[in-house]
């Protein structure tokens, strides 16, 4: 009798994986490694977007809203002053109402001294130009040389201290005996009221130059153009652009006052009409417009200053 001998089957061994397998399994690890370290580093990137959604409403809304609560407590204001002095000062639902008439047409000619608003800030902002744009062509090279030249700093010096603090209105008599006329004299004005912050913030910017650069330019004998063009003028451009923006600030007041003295076409004359015609309602509403037009010019300057300044550039 043959005995069969049963033999219990060994366990089958799983295959070994191939090379290829492998390193695809280490990488698929190794690239959930990298994300959980990214997410761990830098949560908001993995976040749901609905939480970023929330999180940027809320941030929009933190900015928006101290404006509108500024704007608010402006209003409440001043419908307290209009009530208590009796509608002597309108309210603001009637400056507003006004303020839609006077800007449905702000273009309107029925004559020299009957304008439109348009046509009175064109006029005021032509003669801003004309007088900043002087002061510029003046002030900006009178910066440089005071700011390269020590002596000639020293000369100036006294000149610049004396006449800066004197009121830009205060020369306007002498724009008048000058040139005979109201428009010249107030373009006179302005720029009389532009140059110094030009001229000042210029020449600091110049003497703030490196001296190193200067070492530079002197041991390479470079000419008095190159080292304007390569070394001043690159390091003096955001300094001359902060006296730009001061000075066309200063200029958009002192246009106002101006206008209001000489007359003509302009919303400083405007103003003054207004009064005259007792209609505080567009006195109320030329302050806007003029704050609002400043406002751009500043904004403007600021975003162009802002632009040449590399101080705070992130990568």
């Amino acid at each position: 009798m043959v005995s069969a001998v049963f033999h219990s089957p060994r366990e089958a061994a799983p295959p070994a994986a191939s090379g290829t397998e492998r390193s695809a399994t280490l990488s698929i690890a190794a690239r959930a490694d990298v994300t959980s370290a990214q997410a761990m580093k830098d949560p908001e990137k993995t976040a749901p977007a609905a939480a970023r959604l929330r999180r940027d409403l809320s941030a929009l809304w933190l900015r928006v809203l101290p404006p509108l609560l500024g704007l608010a407590l402006l209003a409440v204001v001043w419908e307290v002053v209009s009530v208590a002095t009796k509608a002597s000062i309108p309210s603001p639902k009637e400056t507003f109402l006004q303020a839609v008439v006077l800007f449905s047409d702000p273009f309107y000619r029925n004559g020299p001294n009957d304008q439109g608003v348009g046509w009175n800030v064109l006029a005021s902002l032509k003669r801003v130009a004309l007088g900043f744009g002087l002061a510029g062509l003046v002030g900006i090279p009178v910066g440089f040389l005071i700011g390269r030249f020590t002596f000639l700093g020293q000369m100036l010096d006294p000149l610049i201290s004396l006449m800066r603090p004197v009121s830009p209105l205060a020369w306007l008599p002498i724009g008048l005996l000058v040139f005979k006329a109201a428009d010249p004299a107030a373009i006179w004005t302005i720029f009389i009221c532009s140059v110094w912050p030009m001229v000042i913030n210029t020449a600091v910017g110049v003497q703030r130059v490196p001296q190193d650069y200067m070492n530079v330019a002197r041991v390479l004998n470079l000419s008095e153009w190159k080292i304007l063009t390569r070394i001043l003028f690159p390091s003096v451009l955001p300094y001359m652009l902060t006296g730009v923006r001061l000075a066309v600030g200063t200029a958009w007041l002192v246009i106002v006052a101006a206008e209001m003295l000489t007359g003509g076409v302009g919303i400083g004359f405007w103003v003054w009409d207004e009064w005259n015609n007792l209609n505080v309602k567009n006195i109320i509403i030329a302050i806007f417009v003029i704050g609002i037009v400043g406002l751009l010019l500043e904004y403007a300057l600021v975003k162009l200053a802002s632009a040449f300044t590399y101080e705070d550039v992130k990568n």
